[in-house]
């Protein structure tokens, strides 16, 4: 149910996932609406950029070369089949790239939390609430807020920031996603950015045990009602 969230300033930063050109570019990768994510996802940058807020940003990028992955699909030339260091449409989308001083990742795995020290140096800094968004969600991003979560974030998981191969993948992952995200809360793009600019909102959280019963018939519904 929605209920009056408030982030306290200086306890947040913002997380953007995989936001690279493969998703647009690539046929074998895309992204539906990813137009629409990024539009949107400028508009977290540029809130957070106004209001001080940190900005973490990760890219996926794999070299089989450097670490043998066992099932890792791969193309007819042995290379990774997505996400290669080789393919320069690995690059994040140069509207929504890091700036001078924004951290940067390069992840070798699904979580932007899996390893390294980001998490440590978020929470050195007196981060308690991250707004995550990026692709794809039911992958990269339900592997990062997993993950943020059992390290002690209350995540704020933007859910029209986020995207992947189809609606349908997408707004399950969300639901899914929605049912265990103990702590934190379910909002928009526009809910986001009045969060990070010191306003309450009302945005969804959860209560209970997997209250979000979804069907085929219902999950639509469901995902525009968080």
């Amino acid at each position: 149910m929605k209920s009056p969230v408030s982030i306290k300033r200086g306890t947040v930063a913002a997380v953007f996932v995989d936001l690279q050109e493969e998703h647009r570019q690539d046929k074998r990768y895309l992204v539906e609406g990813f137009g629409d994510i990024l539009a949107n996802v400028q508009r977290l940058q540029a809130t957070a950029r106004a209001n001080d807020v940190l900005l973490y940003h990760s890219a996926y990028i794999v070299d089989l070369t450097r670490e043998a992955r066992r099932f890792h699909p791969v193309d007819a030339n042995g290379r990774s089949a997505f996400s290669d260091k080789d393919d320069p449409l690995t690059a994040i989308c140069p509207e929504v790239a890091p700036v001078a001083g924004e951290m940067m990742l390069v992840k070798t795995e699904a979580s932007a939390f899996g390893a390294g020290p980001a998490a440590g140096r978020l929470k050195a800094k007196g981060i308690e609430w991250l707004v995550v968004a990026g692709v794809w969600t039911e992958a990269c991003i339900d592997a990062t807020v997993r993950d943020a979560v059992s390290l002690g974030f209350r995540v704020l998981l933007v859910k029209d920031a986020c995207g992947s191969g189809s609606t349908a993948m997408h707004q399950t992952a969300i639901l899914n996603l929605a049912n265990r995200l103990y702590g934190g809360a379910v909002t928009t793009t526009d809910g986001a950015c009045r969060l990070m600019a010191g306003e309450t909102v009302d945005a969804w959280q959860v209560q209970g045990s997997v209250p979000l019963r979804f069907t085929y018939e219902n999950a639509a519904r469901l995902y525009d009602e968080l």
